[in-house]
């Protein structure tokens, strides 16, 4: 893919954040890495989404620094920097503070699978991370808000591809895919299982989640070699203007 290509890609998913009603002001970002050039391309900082152009957008290196004439890259530009790094598999990351996921976040709160819709794109529980330690916060905060994703992760074996978003403790959500469109499809699903989970838990405080079987079978429908529901638009059904 040429570089006015993918600047033009991570352009319009930016701007597809405040059309789905993910963010207010220039409250998150999407990024896409670039591996073969050794770059990410990324909302700069402070833009408002209908001010975005191929000519503002941030281009760095993935060491994070910035690459001609480029504007000052999003303040979370480690995190993403952190999770390319060690997740080979993600091409594209969303941050979002979308209302619902974001109060699961507030609430040190996992998002548990409740029903077939959450099961569909995630196979198993969307992780709340740990906190990060004063130390931590004081000395490359954004870094180590990357890196405890990360972490969580590795720790517990779960594969950034089968869980492909976390939220992250007083902050927000991430998601990530094979391209910008694949990462805010899923920003799209995150936001609204949520919505669902956060009714559900103000009816019933102790509602349980789905069969484990149950959400087995309908991931397997969508995910890997055995999928059946291959024509379905995960991950690729956005508008792209």
């Amino acid at each position: 893919m040429e570089l006015e290509q993918l600047k033009q890609m991570v352009v319009e998913a930016n701007k597809e954040l405040p059309r789905r009603e993910l963010v207010k002001y220039s409250w998150g970002n999407v990024s896409a890495v670039d591996r073969e050039r050794g770059i990410i391309v990324i909302k700069p900082v402070g833009v408002p989404y209908e001010e975005l152009t191929t000519e503002n957008v941030s281009v760095v290196t993935l060491d994070g620094k910035l690459l001609g004439k480029s504007w000052e890259p999003s303040v979370d530009l480690d995190i993403h920097r952190a999770i390319y790094e060690n997740f080979e598999g993600v091409s594209a990351i969303v941050h979002t503070h979308s209302t619902y996921a974001t109060v699961l976040a507030q609430l040190r709160r996992s998002l548990v699978c409740f029903g077939t819709t959450h099961a569909d794109y995630f196979a198993g529980d969307i992780p709340c991370v740990r906190e990060l330690s004063d130390d931590e916060v004081v000395n490359k905060y954004e870094w180590n808000t990357g890196m405890t994703i990360v972490e969580f992760f590795k720790e517990n074996k779960i594969s950034p591809e089968d869980i492909p978003a976390a939220l992250t403790p007083g902050h927000g959500p991430f998601t990530w895919g094979s391209d910008v469109w694949d990462a805010v499809h899923k920003s799209v699903v995150l936001e609204e299982i949520s919505k669902m989970a956060v009714h559900m838990l103000c009816i019933d405080k102790n509602a349980q989640p789905l069969k484990r079987i149950v959400a087995d079978r309908h991931y397997d429908r969508k995910h890997g070699a055995n999928a059946s529901f291959t024509r379905d638009d995960y991950g690729h059904g956005m508008v792209q203007r």
